[in-house]
């Protein structure tokens, strides 16, 4: 497969990389051309910004929760008939799994998709030293290219010069120039950024300033070369599996603003395997779809509209009626909370036995979990990988028949999430993707319970 693609990395988190990504995203489709955005790592929120900028899904790559091996599959699968292909990284470009050097890092998806690298570096308070910090990036592993700089909250014309200067003498190309500007600084709150659902219309407005930014800022043909610079990919694309069910029962999956979080893949996986699937809005439908057999109750923000959940009081009651009537149930981090019987105060849709509420504690990390109670996604033994990033807990932690169990880094062992009947909740995300038959096994039980 032959894609122009390249990696949008920074030296660590705050350079700008969001973004300067979504900017450029913007500025080459406002040129016409078709863009396939993608995210190194689990997040979720970033993608929500890329899709407005290009008008395509946005598309997670990361190896800890998939594989290595469905890196490339996965990204030929994302940027089919597209012009170009963009993937922001994360964190800083060698930065990944804590006790795996450099795995699951920007650098290491770069190199799984032998793309060009573009190094964006917050310029505020620097000067000549930026030759000696790209230059320390340029040879730290010699197999990551980086194809050039973009310099981030450049504060002058003089300023410029300096540190285009300083680069040239190692060698290492400015591809633009931004300044400081107030359209580059997107709303933020306990989690990070303010997901896109959630802003509608100020979200497209700052998607726009980004473009014309970008647009202005950066050479959009030198991105392009750059691009164009990557070797062939070699290797099928992915598809998604399925065995697929004869009733295709229907599958409600949450969304809306409380529920923003959901890989692009899940709907895929599902459809494959037979399944109808809808999407509704906790916050705003009076029912399920209906005929719904099965609701997939993702990610999201429900601490922020705790108060709106419990208000669609129809809904709530639609809800746990259908977990009543047997219907199955996938519910991670958002969709845990949205199931208990409170969060902070506030009646949810009482349907596990526990609270839920807001903390001051960050939980946040890859996780190797096994299944503890068979499920409507698992049976016991099954080893997966996800991720935990909340600020919320659940009392208590985990029902008599828990999801998951997993070894803490301090090396404890931790139980977690409910098992009960047909419904499987926990605060760990996964990517079906990255679970063989996850998929399969959640329609099937769908379908039994038509």
């Amino acid at each position: 497969m032959s894609i122009p693609r390249l990696v949008i990395a920074a030296p660590a988190s705050g350079h700008g990389k969001t973004s300067v990504t979504t900017g450029l995203l913007a500025a080459l489709r406002d040129r016409g051309l078709t863009v396939s955005p993608h995210k190194v790592g689990p997040d979720y929120i970033d993608p929500g910004y890329h899709a407005l900028a290009a008008g395509r899904v946005g598309r997670n790559l990361d190896p800890w929760l998939v594989g290595e091996e469905l890196i490339a599959p996965l990204f030929r699968h994302g940027a089919q008939r597209a012009d170009i292909a963009v993937v922001e990284g994360v964190m800083g470009l060698f930065d990944g799994v804590a006790d795996r050097p450099g795995f699951a890092s920007t650098a290491h998806v770069a190199g799984l998709l032998s793309a060009p690298v573009v190094l964006v570096v917050d310029t505020s308070g620097m000067a000549r030293s930026i030759g000696a910090l790209v230059r320390g990036f340029a040879s730290f592993e010699p197999s990551v290219r980086i194809g050039g700089v973009i310099l981030n909250r450049v504060g002058s014309d003089r300023h410029r010069q300096i540190l285009t200067d300083a680069l040239e003498e190692v060698g290492i190309g400015v591809l633009g120039s931004i300044g400081r500007h107030d359209a580059l600084v997107t709303p933020s709150r306990h989690l990070g950024l303010i997901p896109a659902a959630e802003r509608s219309a100020p979200a497209r407005e700052t998607v726009a300033a980004l473009g014309r930014i970008v647009g202005q800022s950066v050479d959009l043909d030198a991105i392009l070369a750059l691009a164009g610079s990557a070797p062939d990919l070699p290797g099928e694309e992915w598809s998604p599996p399925g065995t697929v069910v004869s009733d295709r029962p229907v599958v409600a999956v949450a969304g809306g603003p409380a529920f923003t979080f959901c890989y692009a893949e899940t709907t895929e996986l599902l459809t494959a395997a037979g399944a109808d699937v809808v999407t509704f809005d906790p916050m705003h439908d009076s029912r399920l779809p209906a005929g719904t057999a099965g609701l997939v109750l993702g990610g999201g923000f429900p601490e922020v509209h705790a108060e709106a959940l419990s208000g669609n009081e129809p809904l709530r009651r639609s809800v746990a009626a259908a977990v009543a009537g047997g219907a199955a149930v996938a519910a991670e981090c958002a969709g845990l909370l949205y199931l208990a019987q409170t969060l902070d105060g506030h009646p949810m849709c009482g349907v596990l036995p526990a609270e839920a509420s807001m903390s001051g504690r960050l939980t946040l990390g890859y996780r190797e979990a096994v299944a503890v109670t068979p499920s409507v996604l698992a049976e016991t033994g099954t080893r997966v990988r996800g991720h935990e990033f909340h600020r919320t807990a659940c009392s208590p932690a985990a029902g008599d028949a828990a999801a998951w169990k997993w070894r803490t880094p301090t090396g404890e062992v931790r139980a977690e999430g409910f098992v009960a009947g047909n419904v499987h909740a926990s605060y760990l995300h996964l990517h079906w993707a990255g679970v063989p038959g996850a998929a399969d096994r959640f329609v099937a039980a769908c379908a039994k319970a038509v």
